[in-house]
């Protein structure tokens, strides 16, 4: 008997073990595949989930993968230009994006060192066990295909955007908005950025391409484009290397980006996502929750994913310790506590991530408050911190208006 079973043992998986091995409980980590492996990914971190790895002791492990801690954006939407520095925000000042490779496994490990921490790879969960309508453990299958089952108080379902613990307790969507955009990514070896590392990104007419310095000497692409044009996913389709230097040539000829990519060798093959969900789900039930992707997946150019994950686990902890005990009792109590810390933080990135999915023309209102950002050394400080929670949409907001003030 565990206290907490997690299915799903990657980035949300791990960080919840961690956490939840901290807190005193007994833990079973399931993971269906074999880490190290990779998967579809941007990974990047902004200096808020920075400063978690520090205190969670990876970070020198994750630097040690070769990938660069970054601070300086370049940032290109349809002509408009803004570059500058991330602010500092809990103590660092630095990005980093670590190959998944490395990062799930670095996590993994660290949590199966942890005390009260056990691990299972290649069991594959097939359904849930329950006490009317509380879930109250799992059944699934090692890869040899014996049949086991573990019981626990709380089951959680890491695992992933298409999770199947949310599938099988029924947790019900709050929010769906679909995406416009097919998303490909690959590695690149020689993208010789000028000048010091930095996050690379464009949006110009139907495109959007991002570029992250990563681990072993890589850099990280993606590229995105409307999953209405059946030209491209052809392309794509037929060759995806050359569908991704042929769009970075089409759509961001007039920058630096495709020169670069150019001279760069493609590592390992073009991975894509034809089409995804902006998602919500219900958090918590009786003997069940949900984390990371499994509870509210968002479009990758925003790049909060990993964030929630991490997040999510120490509040997901924190509202299980302060209930112990009485979870039989309290789950009402715990799902609303779970939902609301949730959608309070994450909930502004969230309808960011919505509006970025979506493909629609930029206005030209949109376009001038885009330049004006990027003339101004402090609506760009408050546009980065934005996405490293240095400070609230809301803050650009109110610098935007009175930068209009001034120009009235």
């Amino acid at each position: 008997m565990f206290d907490v079973i997690i299915v799903g043992a990657r980035v949300a998986g791990a960080s919840l073990a961690y956490e939840l091995s901290k807190a005193g409980y007994r833990v079973l980590l399931l993971e269906k595949g074999q880490l190290p492996s990779d998967t579809l990914s941007t990974h990047n971190f902004f200096g808020n989930s920075v400063a978690m790895l520090r205190e969670m002791g990876v970070l020198d492990e994750l630097l040690a993968t070769g990938a660069p801690l970054y601070k300086h954006a370049h940032i290109v939407m349809d002509g408009a230009v803004i570059e500058g520095d991330y602010p500092e925000v809990d103590g660092e000042l630095g990005c980093l994006c670590v190959r998944r490779t490395h990062l799930d496994d670095v996590l993994f490990r660290h949590a199966i060192q942890q005390p009260g921490v056990t691990a299972i790879q290649g069991f594959r969960v097939t359904e849930l066990l329950r006490d009317g309508d509380r879930v109250t453990g799992v059944v699934g299958q090692h890869k040899d295909g014996r049949i086991e089952q573990f019981q626990a108080g709380l089951v959680v379902g890491a695992d992933g955007r298409r999770s199947l613990v949310r599938s099988l307790v029924g947790s019900r969507q709050l929010h769906r908005v679909p995406t416009d955009f097919a998303s490909y990514v690959g590695y690149f070896h020689g993208y010789n950025q000028p000048g010091e590392p930095c996050v690379e990104f464009y949006k110009q007419g139907d495109g959007i391409a991002i570029v992250f310095p990563t681990s072993d000497e890589l850099h990280v692409a993606g590229i995105m484009f409307p999953l209405a044009d059946q030209e491209w996913r052809e392309k794509f389709s037929a060759h995806a290397e050359a569908g991704f230097r042929d769009l970075a040539e089409a759509a961001f000829g007039n920058t630096g980006f495709p020169q670069r990519l150019a001279q760069a060798r493609l590592e390992g093959p073009v991975k894509g996502l034809l089409g995804y969900d902006n998602d919500w789900y219900e958090g918590m039930g009786p003997g069940w929750a949900l984390l990371g992707d499994a509870l509210s997946f968002k479009d990758p150019a925003v790049g909060q994913g990993m964030h929630d994950a991490i997040f999510g686990s120490r509040e997901l902890t924190k509202i299980v310790s302060a209930n112990d005990g009485h979870w039989d009792i309290r789950w009402e109590q715990m799902a609303k506590a779970y939902d609301h810390v949730m959608q309070s933080k994450m909930m502004s990135r969230f309808a960011m991530a919505c509006e970025i999915t979506r493909h629609t023309p930029v206005t030209p209102q949109q376009q001038a408050v885009n330049q004006l950002i990027g003339a101004s050394p402090e609506a760009t400080q408050a546009f980065l911190g934005i996405y490293n929670y240095a400070n609230e949409p809301e803050h650009l907001g109110q610098v935007i208006g009175r930068l209009l003030q001034g120009q009235a």
